[in-house]
């Protein structure tokens, strides 16, 4: 991801008619979020999962006064985030998501844009923002899923499933994992149609420049599994295998 957008956001963006590139995408999937989640409105926000921080750049520069502390299993991760996070006051946290060394009721936003999929099991990670989570705060998930919970869907995946590398959940299985732990879900937004699809267009189009720059750090069949992938995860998007959920929660 980072190889072929340029940039650290790690996430697949979200796609206008009119978006030029990857990190204009992943930039308005962050701003959707910090809408969503109405951060304007926001004290502490704990971003979980929170890969290179970028996200959590970009909803410091947008949002100033908000405080906000950064979660991730990635060491390596967390470190190459450490300078600019000390000169910005974002907090970095080493941490699994599903057993947060965070106190009760201390935060109002919790943010899991593109890694939830990745908790296991997600019931804890549910859990554990019902704990942390102010009365009246917000949760927000921006996950891919299955849009049914079949088998056979992961098998209609096929090559999708090495690099769109997660749990594969459903969509119900969220909703219900959700509401048995006693979350309110009060708004979901399936966008698979601006994530997918345009993505995928994109790396089409612009292979030759992609594979060259991919060709600078990793031999070749990687970057033939990663076209594959895109093929099939356009074919997917197509046929309503795989959505794309945004997900807002409140207690």
């Amino acid at each position: 991801m980072q190889v072929s957008t340029g940039g650290n956001f790690l996430n697949f963006g979200y796609w206008y008619d009119s978006t030029k590139n990857p990190v204009d995408a992943q930039t308005e999937l962050c701003n959707i979020v910090g809408n969503m989640a109405h951060f304007e409105k926001a004290t502490h926000i704990l971003d979980v999962g929170s890969g290179f921080s970028e996200p959590a750049f970009f909803w410091k520069k947008t949002y100033p006064s908000v405080a906000i502390t950064c979660v991730n299993i990635n060491p390596t991760q967390l470190q190459s985030a450490n300078t600019q996070a000390s000169i910005t006051g974002i907090n970095l946290l080493n941490s699994t998501a599903v057993k947060i060394p965070i106190s009760d009721e201390s935060c109002d936003r919790i943010i899991a844009l593109e890694s939830a999929q990745h908790f296991r099991p997600i019931q804890d990670f549910i859990s554990e923002t019902r704990r942390i989570l102010k009365k009246d705060g917000l949760v927000i998930l921006a996950v891919p899923v299955l849009s049914k919970p079949s088998k056979m869907n992961i098998v209609k995946i096929g090559i999708l499933k090495f690099t769109w590398s997660s749990e594969h959940y459903d969509i119900d299985t969220i909703k219900k994992t959700i509401e048995d732990t006693g979350l309110k879900i009060t708004e979901i937004k399936l966008i698979g149609s601006n994530v997918y699809l345009p993505l995928a267009e994109y790396y089409i189009q612009n292979r030759q420049f992609l594979r060259s720059e991919i060709l600078k750090r990793y031999p070749s069949y990687v970057e033939k599994i990663l076209f594959k992938s895109m093929l099939k995860m356009k074919q997917a998007a197509v046929d309503h295998t795989i959505e794309y959920a945004l997900i807002r929660c409140t207690k």
